[in-house]
């Protein structure tokens, strides 16, 4: 219980003239006896706040960057109305700075045994679970003299997922996908193809792919064709250690990354391969495995949406043994990482060729788009000295990935806003080439 802002103002004011006139405690109770009367009144008229009904309801799950609404009910069950200040706490990266006031307190009136409704409208700033903190209610009598004040516990989670900007690159990657699907098939041999049809040879064609049982029947000469073959396994691995710490633009990046890799996901899956996720540093981080089509995307979201970097070196020994228990057939291995020098050096290369005597393997990483610029940096000594560093780093970069590329791997080097689509558009050339 507490006297209000507005009661000690009063007290103040009806003890000033009897302090200046008749400076003694009996001239002060005096005067504001009327008003300790009206205080016991409006304490008495104040509906109590331990009794009080609290439930929530409203959305669960979020994209960064949008809103969710979190409903809290208020129900009354006394006999006086409920007057109340409601302060609805949540981590303050629940909202965008500056907002958290305006958004988590409210205003509400709720008649004697009845209910009613506010509306918290979160808009996270991070990744992860957003879980909710204590409800303060003040609840204040007719006269607003009083106040009764008390915390509630009303529990609810909101789980903020990946934005996944780069759907918007989807349809035009599904409309090369069917141009893929709709050419002319491929005459390879038959690993790594699926039958498509029969068709009359022509010069040129393989003798190989004549099929002797079909031109038995017929008066002309067949051959086999194939079609990329569906159903491939596709494994992604993010890098969940130190290096995916590194902050490029606004964001780590293994927030690019983890975007890169739903574009992938959501393309693949479309294709009708099988594609599973792994989250790796020197421990599982998160692992998705054997989901139909339709639940891929849902299922990599919800376990991206807590991952974070740890900055701890990652064993890459260890991603390699997981990595060929998670994909015992030939599968393609995106590996999402750095092409830092030394922790491709002394850590993937030693460890690759166990990966892609077995397996397709491609490395996309995040390049800093703040290197090119100071690489094209001119005009006084110290942005000369600033090219000149971007230069080398960029060299080095170049040097680690022709590392990569000897060995038989893949490798995809972008700035974050270009990294998913190219990633894309190597998984369409791997497939279009009969590599996967």
């Amino acid at each position: 219980m507490a006297f209000t802002g507005r009661a000690a103002l009063l007290a103040a004011l009806g003890a000033l003239p009897v302090g200046i006139w008749e400076p003694s405690w009996t001239g002060i109770l005096a005067v504001n006896a009327p008003l300790a009367l009206a205080c016991a009144c409006d304490a008495a008229l104040a509906a109590p706040v331990r009794r009080l009904g609290l439930t929530r309801s409203g959305d669960t799950s979020v994209r960064l960057g949008d809103t969710a609404d979190v409903t809290l009910t208020v129900t009354n069950p006394s006999g006086r109305p409920l007057r109340v200040h409601l302060r609805d706490a949540w981590p303050p990266s629940s909202w965008e700075s500056g907002t958290e006031v305006a958004a988590s307190r409210h205003q509400v009136s709720v008649p004697a045994g009845e209910r009613r409704r506010v509306t918290t409208r979160l808009r996270p700033t991070r990744r992860g679970d957003r879980q909710a903190d204590r409800v303060t209610i003040r609840s204040y009598g007719p006269l607003r003299l009083f106040a009764r004040q008390g915390n509630h516990k009303v529990p609810w989670s909101v789980r903020v997922l990946p934005p996944f900007t780069s759907r918007k690159h989807l349809p035009s990657k599904l409309a090369r996908l069917r141009e893929l699907d709709g050419r002319t098939s491929v005459l390879t041999r038959g690993e790594g193809t699926e039958f498509d049809s029969l068709r009359e040879y022509v010069p040129g064609d393989d003798t190989r792919s004549i099929d002797w049982r079909a031109t038995a029947r017929q008066t002309t000469v067949a051959v086999r064709t194939w079609r990329p073959e569906r159903d491939r396994h596709i494994l992604l691995v993010l890098d969940t250690g130190r290096t995916s710490a590194g902050r490029v633009g606004d964001a780590p990046r293994l927030d690019a990354s983890m975007d890169a890799a739903l574009l992938l996901a959501a393309l693949a899956s479309r294709a009708g391969d099988r594609v599973d996720l792994l989250a790796y540093d020197r421990r599982v981080r998160a692992l998705v495995q054997g989901r139909a089509a339709g639940d891929v995307l849902p299922s990599l979201v919800n376990a991206m949406a807590g991952l974070e970097p740890e900055l701890v070196e990652t064993d890459a020994r260890g991603l390699a043994a997981i990595a060929l228990r998670t994909a015992p057939r030939r599968s393609l291995i995106v590996l999402l990482t750095s092409l830092d020098a030394a922790p491709v050096e002394e850590g993937l290369l030693p460890v690759l060729s166990g990966l892609t005597q077995r397996h397709t393997v491609l490395v996309a990483s995040v390049a800093d788009p703040y290197i090119a610029r100071m690489a094209k940096a001119r005009g006084d000594a110290d942005a000369v000295y600033e090219a000149a560093a971007a230069a080398q780093a960029q060299t080095e970069r170049h040097r680690t990935a022709e590392q990569l590329r000897r060995r038989g791997v893949t490798v995809v080097d972008a700035i974050p806003d270009d990294l998913a689509p190219a990633l894309a558009d190597a998984y369409l050339a791997l497939k279009a080439a009969g590599r996967l």
